[in-house]
């Protein structure tokens, strides 16, 4: 049975949430594999909306083990509160369904204090992030002083750690001219919360090798999108994780061998939340019309997402450097009773054609966007299940889409609702 990847193919919030859900019922185990609680699925169920930051899509399912990998940096307090919340709304989460892997680091409050003073400080040219403190997080783990999971157990030698941590911290709070942090209160924390977040705690990357091996469905459900990369997505404006599909493996301790099938989610238009490069931006009433008619607003922030037309060539790269078998084409219900239509097909960068987004900060903003133009249509697509319900310049948008960004359309997704949708190829049947 085929383990699959979902990964969003442009800038986040391309409606993994249901896609996500749909896959994790023909699932066994769900796994969140990196980025933290600055990312956000939005579930309809019955009728029911839940909103997951840190826990994966799998919670909401019954008979379900849904797994927090290695790659993910976790707030302990953050996630307990989800956890709680959840269980408001009648889901049983025990460590009988939820493992966090042990080895995966801590967002601790100073990561957030120094994530927003730093945003604070860099003023116009500050990056946009949700001020939760992923980024230092996730510095602290490459430098290796970060609290993980398991030191959480050895509350003997976490002063110690604490110590080293704060060597670094308070240094950086001094020259910020910030309070430092008091090293007690920290410790004292951490181990209240102790009890509470230990009763997660597995080495889930041999529970994984287990599920395989014995057969079961693996979803590796991924946050943000491609073009929030590191190292592939439009730097510095990025996230500060790994998001492609090659980082399920290595974000949940597994073998590039664990990935059967990787399906990218896609918006049938653009979004983009924060700062940094947007080609295809529309900022007149079409972009407007996009954002109303499509709810365009970030699960985790609430702040208004930038709209624009489809670019393929964004997409294109996406699939390239996931590996993308297929797409979920998402949200096409918005484009309804559009007169006209645009794609984006090429960029032009001082009078050269690109057919990619480039490396370079400054070419990137030189980015002007080659356009095709397309027919629209009048007829809703809303809730349609099968392709004979949708008018045939929608099918044409769909296939001139595949075209461009060499990928085939598996599912196509025409409202929130679950059961609203086309099936094309299902990726468990690999």
């Amino acid at each position: 049975m085929a383990n699959v990847v979902v990964v969003g193919s442009q800038w986040g919030d391309e409606g993994k949430g249901k896609i996500v859900d749909w896959l994790s019922e023909r699932a066994d185990v769900v796994v969140r594999f990196q980025g933290g609680h600055n990312a956000g699925h939005t579930l309809v169920i019955d009728g029911v909306t839940y909103k997951l930051n840190m826990l994966p899509s799998g919670v909401v399912r019954g008979g379900k083990i849904s797994i927090i990998g290695n790659g993910v940096v976790i707030d302990p307090w953050a996630l307990l509160a989800e956890i709680e919340n959840i269980r408001k709304q009648g889901i049983v989460i025990t460590p009988e369904n939820l493992r966090i892997a042990d080895n995966a680091p801590l967002i601790l409050p100073l990561h957030g204090n120094l994530d927003r003073a730093r945003e604070e400080a860099l003023g116009k040219a500050r990056i946009g992030t949700t001020g939760r403190g992923i980024g230092p997080a996730y510095e602290d783990k490459v430098a290796r002083r970060a609290i993980r999971v398991g030191d959480l157990a050895d509350l003997d030698v976490l002063g110690d750690k604490i110590d080293k941590l704060l060597f670094h911290h308070n240094a950086l709070l001094r020259g910020l001219e910030m309070p430092e942090i008091d090293r007690d209160e920290l410790i004292g924390k951490l181990e209240q919360l102790a009890p509470e977040l230990l009763i997660y705690a597995q080495p889930v990357w041999k529970e994984l090798d287990e599920a395989r091996k014995s057969g079961k469905r693996i979803l590796y459900e991924g946050a943000q999108g491609t073009m929030l990369d590191i190292d592939h997505g439009t730097y510095p404006f990025v996230t500060s994780s790994n998001v492609v599909a090659g980082q399920a493996a290595a974000g949940s301790g597994q073998g590039p061998g664990a990935i059967d099938y990787v399906l990218g989610i896609t918006k049938a238009y653009t979004t983009r939340v924060g700062s940094g490069p947007f080609p295809t931006e529309l900022e007149d009433d079409v972009g407007c019309g996009l954002g109303e008619r499509g709810h365009e607003f970030g699960t985790v922030t609430g702040r208004p997402r930038r709209c624009g037309w489809f670019d393929a060539v964004l997409v294109r790269q996406a699939v390239k450097v996931n590996g993308i078998n297929g797409i979920a084409l998402t949200k096409i219900d918005v484009l309804d009773g559009m007169d006209e239509l645009k794609v984006c097909t090429g960029y032009r960068i001082d009078g050269e054609v690109y057919d990619h987004m480039p490396a370079s900060t400054v070419k990137q903003h030189k980015v002007e966007a080659i356009y095709e133009s397309m027919e629209g249509w009048a007829e809703s697509t809303e809730g349609a299940r099968s392709w004979a319900e949708l008018p045939a310049t929608a099918i044409k948008y769909v296939r001139r889409i595949e075209e461009l960004i060499g990928a085939p359309v598996a599912l196509l997704s025409t409202s929130p609702e679950r059961e609203d949708s086309i099936l094309v190829h299902d990726p468990f049947a690999d």
